[in-house]
């Protein structure tokens, strides 16, 4: 039974999302009692980054018609490569869009925001997110292959050394559909979907000068920065911080929530949260149902003294 996973790269730069991926699949092949396989595309970081984690083998796919992503080109070019049984990838944006085209050119299964190793290998099952993450379902695959989205900050990142190699496979996928209109150049901050902890705030906050409190306790905690759809729709924060039903889903292991009532729509983005903290002035706040840990007070007193409480406990 092959065991193949993706290793998404940014610019050539793999990120947390691969790690985790790569992570999945070596506990997968260990069930299977065989070895992991890993696929990139036009890499610039070093495939020692894939073996620390438990690829035994890196195929790197050399192909300068895949500079500009293409869900269709990109599945053409690991269906070229992968012919395993089961195929990993991360769930990010990109991949979901490849997986589906993969499954439909070979009849594989398919099993989106897997959460943790599988049950049984034959048949396939496994459990995985359901319902915008309200609930979970026990998925089974009767196919022959299947291939798998692990949910980010779900399964984590687990160091598993192992000795490998690399082929290098050059390939020329046609390409035409993709034209680029525009590039959004990534500002360096940390990754929101990858992130382990995010501050987030909404309305709240009465205006976008107020933000510098909620970066400075992100600074501090070593966190990302996220908002609610309303705040991101008036212009106050862009719309690549917007946590949600119609943003980003994410699942870090604490989020916090500085006043944002909690409408269904925000909690479909990020109830898979493992600890949710909320702060809120309106004690009634639908937020401090789904809330772990809940405050009620002002935001403009209590977020700077948690900062300073927390760069005093930091030395």
């Amino acid at each position: 039974m092959a065991v193949f996973v993706y290793a998404e790269n940014i610019n050539g730069v793999y990120k947390k999302a691969a790690f985790e991926a790569v992570s999945y699949a070596k506990a997968v092949a260990d069930q299977a009692g065989d070895t992991v396989t890993a696929i990139t595309v036009n890499p610039t970081d070093s495939s020692d980054l894939l073996y620390k984690y438990g690829a035994s083998n890196v195929i790197n796919i050399k192909d300068e018609g895949l500079k500009n992503f293409s869900a269709k080109a990109y599945a053409q070019a690991v269906n070229e490569v992968a012919n395993g049984n089961i195929i990993v990838f991360p769930h990010t944006t990109d991949a979901s869009s490849v997986t589906p085209m993969l499954a439909i050119m070979n009849g594989h299964s398919l099993i989106t925001n897997v959460l943790e190793a599988p049950e049984s290998l034959s048949p396939f099952q496994v459990k995985r997110k359901a319902f915008s993450g309200k609930g979970f379902m026990h998925a089974k695959s009767e196919g022959a292959a299947v291939i798998l989205t692990v949910s980010q900050n779900a399964f984590g990142v687990k160091e598993n050394a192992v000795s490998g190699s690399e082929e290098v496979k050059n390939l020329s996928v046609a390409n035409e559909d993709t034209k680029v209109i525009s590039h959004e150049q990534s500002s360096g901050k940390l990754d929101l979907k990858e992130a382990e902890i995010v501050v987030s705030a909404g309305r709240g906050l009465k205006g976008p000068e107020n933000w510098g409190m909620i970066e400075d306790l992100a600074n501090v905690l070593g966190a990302a920065t996220a908002c609610s759809k309303p705040v991101s729709d008036i212009g106050w924060r862009p719309h690549n911080e917007h946590v949600g039903q119609t943003g980003k889903a994410i699942s870090p292991n604490l989020y916090i929530a500085v006043g944002i009532s909690g409408a269904i729509q925000h909690l479909a983005g990020v109830n898979s949260s493992k600890t949710i903290v909320v702060i809120n002035s309106d004690a009634e706040a639908p937020f401090f149902k789904s809330a772990d840990y809940g405050v009620v007070g002002d935001a403009f007193q209590i977020i700077p003294a948690l900062t300073e409480k927390i760069k005093a406990l930091k030395g």
